[in-house]
């Protein structure tokens, strides 16, 4: 089975939780998602209050060199993810950004011209799966 990090934003902003969401339930179908508790609507911003954050970098960092694919959502700038994001290509994983195109905001240039990710833009959660289905069969032969 598949294991997936699926990387989202908690401390810089839970506004995409309902999107969250769905993505792991969708993913949940295809493999094994080692960071289901990102779409738990019980963490706020404020991130895990049960763990130190030592903890959650060791166990994170665990969890990052064990996954066989990283996608993460950064329609929200979050320092987190971009480090998530530059320890999976560190580790060789293959990356999958997903970014819902907003009329306020871009992408960082950094997640957005970077060669060793894969990055998409979606309107709607139809396109995201579409996009992950891609990336899963290119990347694992699913």
């Amino acid at each position: 089975m598949i294991k997936i990090y699926f990387a989202g934003s908690i401390r810089g902003g839970r506004e995409n939780i309902d999107l969250y969401n769905k993505t792991i339930n969708y993913l949940q179908q295809l493999g094994k998602v080692l960071t289901e508790h990102i779409g738990n609507d019980e963490i706020t911003k404020f991130g895990e209050i049960k763990n130190s954050d030592k903890k959650i970098y060791k166990r994170d960092l665990q969890w990052l060199k064990s996954a066989d694919v990283i996608i993460a959502d950064v329609s929200n700038p979050s320092l987190g993810v971009g480090f998530e994001i530059a320890k999976a290509i560190e580790f060789n994983k293959k990356v999958l950004c997903l970014y819902k195109i907003q009329n306020d905001k871009r992408l960082s240039a950094m997640i957005a011209g970077c060669p060793n990710v894969r990055v998409k833009e979606y309107t709607t959660f139809d396109d995201a799966e579409k996009t992950i289905n891609e990336f899963l069969k290119f990347s694992c032969d699913i």
